[in-house]
């Protein structure tokens, strides 16, 4: 299979993702697209790229044939309606999250693909950090059980970040929290329960029609007993940055550490019944599982370069931001605990192999969808919403 030809759009938080394609055994060549002179130039110098790789616009990459997929990572207005430019030229498409801003862009969207039969990525980061990958295979090998509950968050103070940012609706941002428990989880979300609570200043209010401080929701699965709860803000609260998720199994449970100082932390079921106990145990139900304990430990995760080809594995521990420009999930190791060259790695694969991207606009539709439904539903005074089906 030929080498792919990739453009990344947007090159503030974007230039994380160029030494990635450059680097990338099925990547021939990348050109990189933003309409700060500065930024370009910033890019093109450090990489040693070409002149003519280096756009203003989206549309000199749209109307170029040779250029095979569009990489995303632009303000979240623009998400929807630029795949859908990505996807109408015939070219495959990843796209930084949320995947729209209405439930009708989640549709457009979609149509989109399914026209242009293209591949669209949705660029979720929390899905291929090393906790989740973590978790994910405890899960897998039987280790946690029978999952009882989720919780998910996603804290973050927005003061002084770009604009388009103030007054945003917290839980119109979700994916972050919610993505790996309903990945994890392998059902639909159906219906939702959102709440409210406190309030922003009206100067940011008014932006968006959103007065919540601090936004909740608890999500109801198909055909599943499984509830997952979602926490999320922007505004108004103190509390420092976090990405974050808790799992609770039958046995074994995963909680994410409160400082990013510290190490998450395991709970597992040890023990058994004593020989000793075995008579009392079948004659009085209430001494059952009497001797077993409940251990915890602080857990190093590791890291899953290994999972990538040799020449990106590296970036799961190493960033192009320095000390003075670091983007607030650095915190967590890596950019986004490690993800990202996971992400370029899948939308590059996906595509050589004609396969649909992990995640896909489907997922993204219902990671993404699912907020804007709590949302509603915490405007409403917490009414249950169901989610659209998307397919």
């Amino acid at each position: 299979m030929r080498k792919l030809k990739v453009a990344i759009v947007g090159l503030s938080f974007g230039m994380e993702f160029v030494p990635i394609y450059l680097e990338h055994p099925d990547v021939e060549s990348l050109y990189v697209v933003d309409s700060n002179e500065q930024l370009l130039q910033a890019v093109q110098e450090r990489y040693s790229l070409d002149k003519q790789q280096c756009k203003r616009e989206l549309s000199e990459v749209l109307a170029d044939p040779e250029i095979d997929a569009v990489h995303l990572v632009t303000p979240p207005a623009t998400h929807a309606p630029m795949s859908i430019e990505v996807l109408n030229a015939g070219k495959h498409c990843g796209c930084t999250i949320p995947m729209g801003m209405s439930i009708d862009e989640l549709y457009q969207v979609i149509e989109a693909r399914k026209k242009a039969q293209k591949k669209y990525m949705f660029m979720e980061t929390t899905v291929y950090e090393r906790e989740f990958l973590y978790i994910k295979e405890l899960y897998e090998k039987g280790d946690m059980g029978r999952i009882q509950y989720m919780s998910c968050a996603h804290y973050q103070d927005m003061e002084g970040w770009p604009e388009y940012w103030n007054g945003f609706p917290p839980l119109m941002h979700p994916t972050h929290a919610v993505a790996p428990c309903l990945m994890l989880a392998g059902r639909k979300p159906v219906k939702v329960y959102g709440r409210g609570s406190g309030k922003i200043r009206e100067s940011l209010a008014g932006r968006y029609g959103s007065p919540f401080a601090f936004e909740t929701a608890l999500i109801e699965l198909e055909d599943s007993d499984l509830t997952i709860e979602l926490e999320r803000f922007l505004y108004g609260v103190a509390r420092s940055y976090s990405e974050c998720f808790r799992v609770y199994g039958e046995e074994m449970s995963f909680e994410w550490q409160q400082l990013a100082s510290e190490q998450p932390v395991i709970y597992s079921r040890t023990g058994k019944l004593k020989e000793v106990e075995t008579y009392k145990a079948a004659h009085d139900p209430k001494s059952y599982r009497r001797g077993s304990e409940i251990c915890e430990e602080r857990v190093e995760i590791p890291d899953y370069g290994y999972l990538l080809p040799e020449e990106i594995a590296k970036f799961t521990q190493k960033t192009v931001y320095s000390n003075e420009n670091k983007h607030l999930s650095f915190t967590q190791g890596g950019g986004h605990g490690g993800s990202h060259p996971h992400l370029v790695h899948e939308f590059i694969r996906s595509i050589i192999e004609n396969r649909p991207c992990i995640p896909d606009d489907i997922a993204g539709a219902y990671w993404t969808g699912v907020g804007i439904c709590a949302h509603q539903s915490a405007l409403a005074g917490g009414k249950a919403i169901c989610v659209p089906d998307f397919g």
